[in-house]
């Protein structure tokens, strides 16, 4: 599975990171007013915040003037007992300093909030519409996509979009703001400094042009390896009883390793370019910042420009990089979320099988279901069914039989509409499937499949997921006639049993049984049997048999069995093999054509062997 996941990820096409983008962005179109909030609380926090230095170096300013007043006081024979500071000022200077930057943090505090709420509302939708898709997709989505990468999708990318909105998005904006900010507070103390502070800027953005699109690269195929990690991890939990009873505890830790290692190399690539943005930009602001102090410096000394401008500047030169430094980190974290983005939309976009509603002519029929002229094939694959014909009436019972992989599921998939036929029509009382809603269509249906499934829940609530609306005497009736009733009065919490995650605290035979009692509530006008005793002692199936025979009377059943000798009486019989269907009959009419039905059925009482 974790190949075929590999060669799927292959095969992903080029990214467009600007219709992705906007499309992101779109999501967030109903919070327009809180938008613009946000975007303005960022701006004023950091306009507050760019004031500061220059009117802090006014009180740097005043200091040094009382300083060099005194001095030149006491160098004239002036008796100087204190330097003639204006503190009162200094003070003032001070509390205004602390105002500003008490509005900033609560402007910061305001815009991070409605931000929050923004992007939790954001991704709450993207999620939703994720869920609502993956509901609808057909079942080849979920035959060629390995359950690692799904999860990869619906969590570890989501995460992403949600970080990125809620920290990196107004950071974006204030980091522009900033730097705006900066350079005209810059302007404003000197002309001639802002110049060589602004000599930085072409190198800086070529450092940021060469990283963006090499890190762009290495985090898509980081992503990629942690879908594929999770896959094998998965794997590897379901199956620890299968793994330690093969010996293959070995060689799974082998093949963990190697694919460990790949998303090591994957994540050292994209986190080494990435951190190599900051060291640069440090080195590129260090030296525009020795320039600024020595030219400053013997500004100061000329009398060009004050002590306390110089001192703003060189904060400036500070504030002026962090800006530059983030939107090089930002482009980085974006590139890896707009991956995130895309892969999240590669979902949502697939397509799905849609109810056609052409109104087509409801036929007249005696039949409860006919398929007409089906044809069908997987997908890649040749047709399975050229021209396959089937009438059956309501109460009939029909069966499925064939050797294993010779796709029996097939037509109880084609019949549920998990596939859509290639041609022909399939019709539920004269109605073709394609013209009824999917959760009508399989309101009809209920299933018991070979593979039991069982949620994490007592064993009440599983049983009643077949009928939410059900009483508690509908419960323990189809849980006496499934036989379930018989083991659950014996467990210690009875019906309150909880059980896990994969149901491996009842027996085999015991979950199969609770399948089968939550297809028994479901009370269906159509009940579909995947070989449902195959996990059940020769005695259990006795009195599942028996029950049957009693709950099916009245109700249309497709069987599909491997026991050829519990399907004699079936009203029709299909036999499939090489995934197409062979022959059609009843029990006698099969053997009489003495083929492919003959030879199974004779096989299986010569041999004991059961398909």
């Amino acid at each position: 599975m974790a190949q075929k996941a590999h060669s799927i990820e292959r095969r992903r096409k080029p990214k467009n990171f600007w219709k992705t983008t906007r499309r992101l962005l779109s999501y967030m179109s109903n919070r327009i007013v809180g938008l613009i909030f946000v975007m303005a609380f960022a701006i004023a926090s950091v306009i507050f915040q760019t004031k500061t230095p220059k009117v802090l170096g006014e009180a740097t300013t005043e200091i040094y003037k009382g300083v060099i007043k005194g001095t030149s006081q006491q160098k004239a024979g002036i008796d100087v007992h204190g330097l003639p500071i204006n503190y009162d000022k200094i003070i003032h200077i001070i509390v205004i300093v602390i105002l500003m930057y008490l509005a900033a943090a609560v402007l910061a505090f305001m815009q991070q909030l409605i931000m929050t709420y923004i992007s939790q509302n954001t991704v709450y939708k993207m999620r939703k519409d994720l869920k609502q898709k993956m509901e609808r997709l057909p079942i080849n989505y979920y035959d060629t996509h390995s359950n690692g990468d799904i999860m990869s999708r619906a969590v570890n990318d989501m995460d992403n979009v949600a970080n990125i909105l809620q920290q990196n998005l107004t950071q974006a904006v204030t980091s522009v703001v900033q730097f705006v900010a900066t350079l005209w507070m810059m302007f404003s103390i000197s002309w001639k400094l802002t110049l060589i502070a602004l000599i930085t800027i072409p190198v800086s953005l070529l450092v940021v042009g060469f990283v963006a699109p090499k890190s762009q690269k290495y985090f898509a195929a980081q992503q990629k390896s942690l879908g594929l990690i999770n896959d094998q991890v998965e794997e590897n939990f379901a199956g620890q009883q299968v793994l330690k009873s093969f010996n293959k505890q070995t060689d799974t830790i082998k093949a963990f390793q190697k694919e460990n290692n790949n998303y090591y190399q994957a994540s050292w690539r994209a986190q080494f370019v990435a951190g190599i943005v900051m060291p640069l930009m440090i080195f590129l602001n260090n030296v525009g910042y020795v320039f600024v102090a020595i030219i400053g410096g013997v500004q100061v000394a000329n009398g060009t420009v004050t002590l306390g401008n110089i001192q703003a500047f060189l904060q400036y030169m500070n504030q002026f990089s962090q800006p530059i430094s983030q939107m090089a980190n930002l482009m980085n974290t974006i590139q890896m979320t707009v991956a995130s983005a895309e892969r999240i939309f590669e979902v949502i976009d697939e397509e799905e099988m849609k109810d056609t509603k052409d109104d087509r002519a409801v036929e007249s029929t005696s039949n409860l279901i006919e398929l007409q002229h089906v044809k069908f094939g997987y997908q890649g694959k040749d047709l399975l069914m050229t021209d396959y014909n089937l009438n059956v009436k309501s109460g009939q019972e029909v069966a499925i039989v064939g050797p294993t992989g010779a796709g029996k599921t097939t037509i109880i998939n084609l019949l549920e509409r998990f596939y859509d036929i290639k041609g022909g029509n399939i019709r539920l009382n004269g109605v073709d499937t394609r013209d009824i809603d999917r959760e009508d269509l399989r309101s009809h249906f209920a299933m018991v499949l070979q593979d039991t499934w069982l949620f994490s829940g007592s064993i009440y609530e599983n049983i009643k997921y077949g009928r939410e609306d059900a009483t508690d005497e509908e419960i323990m009736n189809a849980s006496k006639a499934a036989h379930v009733d018989n083991f659950v009065r014996r467990l210690p919490d009875g019906y309150d049993t909880v059980l896990n995650e994969s149901g491996s605290n009842v027996s085999q035979g015991q979950r199969q049984l609770i399948t089968i009692a939550r297809a028994f509530l479901a009370d269906p006008e159509i009940l579909i049997l995947d070989e449902a005793t195959s996990s059940v002692d020769t005695r259990t199936e006795l009195h599942i048999q028996h029950a049957m025979e009693r709950l099916l009377q009245g109700r249309t059943s497709f069987v599909v069995a491997h026991r050829l000798s519990t399907i004699q009486n079936a009203d029709n019989i299909i036999v499939m093999n090489h995934g197409s269907v062979v022959e059609t009959g009843t029990h006698d009419e099969l053997l009489k054509l003495d083929g492919f039905y003959a030879d199974l059925y004779n096989s299986q009482f010569t041999s004991g062997l059961s398909f």
